[in-house]
Parts: structure tokens; sequence; C-alpha cells
């Protein structure tokens, strides 16, 4: 199987409008039991190496990144699965640094079939399995036929069914929780922290960064209930600084002066919470030397996330794809970056609380292009634009049938001095990328996935 037959055995699966992350809830634990299934049909690769697990709304990308670079810089050998891609499904399985190779997938994908097709003789009444599950199993085989030392596993959606829970990490971590997702995983916070939390293994210990009251005391319940230590964010360790210059505080342990590539102070906590998770690394002989630790951090980069394209006029890209990350995305812009004149270029997914999106942007922009079309769940545009009437007095807008349209258009009128920011999703930066010839992606891999 090439790589492209792999694509379209998996097309079939795809779920959540072709995202790849079907609802986990949509069967209520079964598609955790095809996960587990497929994995002891290929004699459990995800057992052969120590993991690190992934929960959160915000920053679990980054945070995986920072890990990743670090526990690589030390010389570990290292697997990174995240979700979604930017440019190829590839980006989603990486070891050290590198995705998969193409003909790589495509033998482990036959391979997988083979089991796949087992696994629905076996229990019919299972249903198949998602594009999600099939992709996650071939990740962990991935892995472990390399095999690397470590993975670092980031949850798809949600935690507590995700079809990354079959592991069983050495750490888990929890980054900042809000609101998303809430059709699926709830409406409040706690709930929402709840499912969050199902990531925490009895007895295994888990790191998560600041939250707010409500998810803080379903975190600490869930922990204490499962026999789990927790290391909390404000309480049991602190970050202070910005992400030009940093400080890392834990029960006997310091480090100052610390930098990231990654700009904005949200990603000072994303490192945070990578740190905190290391002292408990080291309890099981994997052993990060601080030399390491600054060194990957100075220089650890994510694609699409506050990320600078182009200068005179600058353009930044950002996947800000909810309330929490926009409001972030505001104020790092403010902190990061300098302008006379902001042009936003933006599209939002229809499922998305477009109008807090919106409202929490608009006070930057002097104006606002408005994006449909880049997605199969895009928004209609109309909603977009009464947002944002509802959220200025005043400041123009337009409407565009794609993300270049409207790249093009905001960069005409902008002026060297100016800003042209481009989010709201990761579909509108990966289009942006693409478009400003800093990336390329195979237009069969984007229809056999989209079309």
């Amino acid at each position: 199987m090439d790589y492209f037959a792999a694509l379209r055995f998996l097309r079939d699966r795809a779920g959540y409008d072709r995202g790849f992350v079907a609802n986990p809830f949509a069967d209520e634990g079964i598609g955790l039991a095809r996960t587990a299934w497929l994995c002891s049909a290929l004699g459990d690769p995800h057992r052969r190496y120590r993991s690190v697990h992934i929960a959160g709304t915000k920053g679990k990308g980054s945070t995986a990144a920072l890990l990743s670079s670090m526990l690589q810089a030390a010389g570990y050998r290292v697997g990174l699965y995240t979700s979604p891609h930017l440019h190829t499904l590839r980006e989603r399985i990486q070891i050290d640094g590198q995705p998969i190779a193409p003909e790589t997938f495509g033998t482990l994908m036959a391979e997988l079939a083979e089991v796949d097709a087992a696994l629905q003789r076996a229990h019919p009444d299972w249903g198949a399995a998602t594009a999600f599950e099939l992709v996650t199993v071939l990740a962990f085989s991935a892995f472990a036929r390399v095999p690397v030392d470590i993975a670092v596993i980031e949850v798809g959606l949600g935690g507590r069914l995700d079809a990354t829970n079959v592991i069983l990490p050495d750490v888990a971590l929890i980054t900042r929780i809000g609101y998303d997702h809430m059709a699926i995983l709830g409406s409040t916070l706690a709930a929402i922290a709840r499912e969050k939390a199902g990531i925490v293994k009895p007895g295994r210990p888990v790191v998560s960064a600041p939250q707010e009251p409500e998810a803080t005391r379903v975190i600490e319940a869930v922990a204490q209930e499962r026999g789990a230590p927790l290391w909390l964010g404000g309480r049991d360790w602190q970050v202070t600084g910005t992400w030009r210059r940093f400080a890392f505080h834990a029960p006997g342990w310091e480090l100052a002066d610390l930098a990231l590539a990654l700009r904005g102070s949200h990603q000072v906590e994303n490192a945070g919470v990578a740190l905190a998770s290391l002292p408990w690394l080291a309890r099981v002989e994997m052993v990060v030397p601080e030399s390491a630790i600054r060194q990957a951090l100075a220089t650890t980069v994510w694609p699409g996330r506050l990320e600078l394209l182009r200068e005179n006029p600058s353009v930044v890209v950002d996947g800000a794809h909810n309330r929490e990350s926009a409001q972030r995305l505001a104020e790092a812009v403010h902190e990061s970056f300098r302008w006379r004149r902001l042009w936003l270029v933006l599209g939002i997914m229809r499922d998305k609380e477009i109008e807090r999106i919106v409202a929490a942007l608009a006070p930057l922009a002097d104006a606002l292009f408005a994006v449909e079309g880049f997605a199969p769940r895009a928004a209609p545009v109309e909603r977009l634009l009464a947002a944002w009437a509802a959220s200025t007095v005043g400041k123009p807008a337009a409407s565009y049938r794609s993300v270049e349209d409207a790249l093009r258009a905001a960069l005409e009128q902008a002026d060297p001095a100016d800003l042209v920011l481009v989010t709201g999703s990761l579909s509108m930066v990966a289009t942006a990328r693409e478009a400003l010839g800093v990336a390329v992606s195979d237009p069969r891999e984007r229809e056999l996935l989209l079309g």
C-alpha cells in the first residue's frame, strides 16, 4: 500500500466533517476497546517505550513540542504524536523531529488494514475503527519499530475516551482548560476538566497548568481518587517573566534566565508544564540536563503559533480557535509586535464560539477580511460579519471566498509599518503559509483528505 492508497483507506473512516478526530462519545467507550484490540493484535507496541500523555484545551501541541525537543536535546530518541496537522497528515507522527516517511506510513497501514479486518470479523457489533483510531495505532507501531526511547502523545479530543488513552504514561500533563468542543465535552469547566482528567492513571504522576478553581477542584479530586501525585501550576511550581526572559521554580529546583523561541507569555506557561514533568521523568531514569533544557527552549519552533512569516508589512499567523486562545492571542500580539494598523484575516469553524472569538480580536484590528469555504466546517461569512458589526463601531469589513484572496487584499492595503494577522483556525494558517511560499502541500493529499 503506497501513501495515497493509505489515505484513501483512511478517508472512508474519517469523521467530524473529515476532520479525522471523530467524536469519541458517539459509542461511549467502544472506540477505546477497538484501539486496545488493534494494539493487542499488533503486540501492544505502545508498551515498548516510555511515554508522556498530554491533554488540555490550549497549548497541548506547543507543550508537546517543547518537551520532545528537550528530550531529544538530551540524546533520547523521541516519538511525537500530535493533531491536527498543517500541510500533510505525516506531520502528526514524528521521530526526532522528522515526519514519518510516506513509504513507512503505507507499509504500516497495510499491516494495520489486515488487523482491522480481523477486528471487524471478531467484533462486528463494535463497528469500524475510525480514522483517528487507526492513525493512533499506526503511530504507536511506528515508534515501536524504530524503536524510540520515549513518546510524547497528545490527546486528540477530550481525554477520557480518546483513542490515545490506551497508554500507561510515566507522567500525564494537563495544559490550561477552557471552553471548546462544548457540544461534546460539556458546557461547564468542571465537565470539560473531568474529561481531560480522564488521562490520569492510578499511581502515575500528573502535572497541571494553573487552572480556574472549578477545573482545579476536579483535577485534584481525580488525582486523589486515583492515588496520582499532582503538581499543580501556581501551587507546586511557578513560572515568572516573559518569553524573552523567564524563570521556573519548583521544590528543590530553580532555573533562571530562560528564553523561548515561541512568542507570548502563554508559551511561558506551556514551557512550565513541560519543565515540571522532568523531575518525574528523572525518577524513571529519563534525565534531561540543564544545557539541553536551555538549548531546546531557545530553539523550538511550532509552526502556526504566533508565527511571523514576513516583515514590512508583518504577516503573523496563529491557530487560535476558541475564546481563551483568541484572548491570549490578542495579549501576545500586543506583547510581541508593534504596528501602525492591523488587518485581521479571519476564518472560524462553525461549531466554535464565533461571537466571543471576534469580540476578543476586534479591538486589535482596523479592518476585517472575513473568509468562508477554507474548510468543510467553516462558518458562513455572514456570522463573522454580524459578530464584527456587534463588536465594532464603523470599522470596515469585507468577505472573501478564499484565504488567498483575503490575504492578497490585506497585503495590497497594508503599508510597511502595518501588521496582517491570519487566524481563527489551523486550516487558515496552513493555507496562508502555502500562499506565501513558506510551505507546500500535495494537492492530491488535500483532495483525498477534504474532498
